[in-house]
């Protein structure tokens, strides 16, 4: 058990992870923080991919501090703001054929609010029956028991087994394991299946990230995919549902991460990002054909949540995604993403490293126990944490995630820094991870003699 004042059972703060010790952050600047002692860390994922604007905008704070001046919390089922309405027409205008925005605190609401929303709709517009909701396998959409249930992490529902609601599943397209160019998952025969075996007529709705989260470590389907898939939800009568808390707000080099393929989703969760992590924001957005149906029927989603249109979080919303625009840092993620992509294409030679991948700001590493077969890392050995906390040793946070390839077995690291970074940290990115790998590398040789 960890030892000093931040850490169970001597802190009385219950800690997500109660076997750690924690230091405590005193300042952030830019894509650096630091703790009480003054040693710095390189944030390599955002916190958990949601700092895209850096640490200790003054801008932000600034937003936020106005709109608490003039008033903080109003009941969103009476009133409205200036920040929900601005946030919600800036939100719009960046999404085509999306007119409405719901705003609530966090991407797991925002997914469980859609999920609901596509089974409400199809309800009030007559088609009870339309009750399942496809998802990917692996995948990850959030803890509250709907967004699990729609993920697919073996380790994460265990516990849960019996409150959960099994969703029918489809292949995620994964082309690192999969077996081709033809392969059913990557050319959407897999989704059509899936539609066909559950029954077309029983299906609201089919939820899925555009491009890989954590869940499948930045992996990006082929080019042709989302097209496919939103042709078969077309003839089928199925919406889709784009899963953008991670992927989305610019990430990926494009506002959206399904803008780069051509193609509309009927729903869009956005989160993380979409305030730069400075006040607990998500969103998901619908077209006013779908939300014309509910407010003929009943009048209202059936998803209420107290802190739902929040006029402070919605003014850092409005503050983030003005800076944003003013600062082109969208366009800024994608060519510092070309950058980053570049360097960390050396780790391809480290023997336990199978695959690097990703888009824009948001990259993968894969780790295997063989190159040629793909084989994972035994998950005994805990490879992802183990590593996790050689590059906090370093200096550097990392995402580290398992359970890729069948639920529990699979170990991979993700990046996803601020879209401020600069080349000179990128570099130091990449040589903190590098050192903190070759370092973990030694204690898995040691074990496999």
């Amino acid at each position: 058990m960890p030892l000093g004042p931040f850490s169970y059972p001597n802190s009385p703060v219950h800690y997500r992870r109660l076997k750690r010790l924690y230091p405590k952050i005193v300042r952030g600047e830019g894509v650096w923080l630091y703790d009480e002692t003054g040693r710095p860390y390189l944030d390599g994922c955002g916190g958990a991919y949601v700092a895209n604007l850096g640490h200790g905008n003054h801008a932000i704070a600034e937003a936020m501090a106005a709109q608490a001046r003039r008033f903080g919390y109003i009941n969103g089922t009476q009133f409205t703001s200036d920040a929900a309405e601005d946030l919600a027409q800036a939100l719009t205008a960046l999404s085509p054929n999306l007119d409405k925005a719901y705003f609530v605190a966090n991407g797991g609401d925002a997914v469980e609010a859609a999920l609901k929303f596509a089974r409400q709709y199809w309800a009030e517009a007559g088609r009870p029956e339309k009750t399942k909701m496809l998802a990917l396998d692996p995948s990850y959409h959030g803890n509250t028991l709907l967004a699990l249930s729609a993920g697919a992490r073996a380790s994460s529902k265990k516990l849960f087994h019996d409150w959960v609601v099994d969703f029918p599943r489809v292949p995620a397209p994964y082309p690192y394991r999969s077996t081709g160019p033809d392969d059913p998952a990557l050319t959407a025969e897999a989704f059509e299946r899936a539609v066909l075996k559950a029954g077309p007529d029983t299906i609201a709705a089919f939820i899925a990230e555009p491009v890989g989260g954590s869940s499948t470590g930045a992996s990006v389907p082929p080019p042709n995919y989302w097209k496919r898939i939103r042709s078969l939800c077309d003839r089928y009568q199925i919406l889709l549902i784009a899963d953008e808390v991670l992927s989305g707000a610019g990430r990926t080099g494009t506002w959206t991460a399904l803008e780069a393929y051509g193609v509309t989703p009927d729903l869009l969760t956005l989160g993380k990002g979409i305030s730069g992590g400075y006040a607990p924001l998500a969103a998901f957005l619908a077209p006013r054909r779908l939300v014309d149906v509910v407010a003929r029927g009943s009048g209202s989603a059936q998803h209420n949540q107290t802190f739902s249109h929040h006029p402070v979080t919605c003014a850092a919303g409005l503050a983030a995604l003005n800076i944003m625009r003013d600062q082109r840092l969208v366009e800024r993620c994608a060519r510092m993403g070309t950058y980053l992509h570049s360097k960390l294409e050396r780790l391809r030679e480290h023997p336990l490293v199978g695959d690097v991948r990703g888009k824009g700001l948001l990259a993968g590493i894969e780790f295997v126990a063989d190159k040629g077969t793909k084989k994972p890392l035994p998950r005994s050995l805990k490879f992802a944490e183990a590593f996790a906390d050689a590059a906090f040793d370093r200096g550097l946070v990392v995402w580290p995630n398992y359970g890729n390839v069948d639920g529990e077995t699979g170990d991979l690291a993700m990046l996803a820094p601020p879209f401020i970074v600069t080349e000179k940290e990128l570099d130091e990115m990449v040589l903190r991870f590098e050192d903190a790998l070759n370092t973990v590398a030694k204690t898995v040789v040691v074990k496999r003699h």
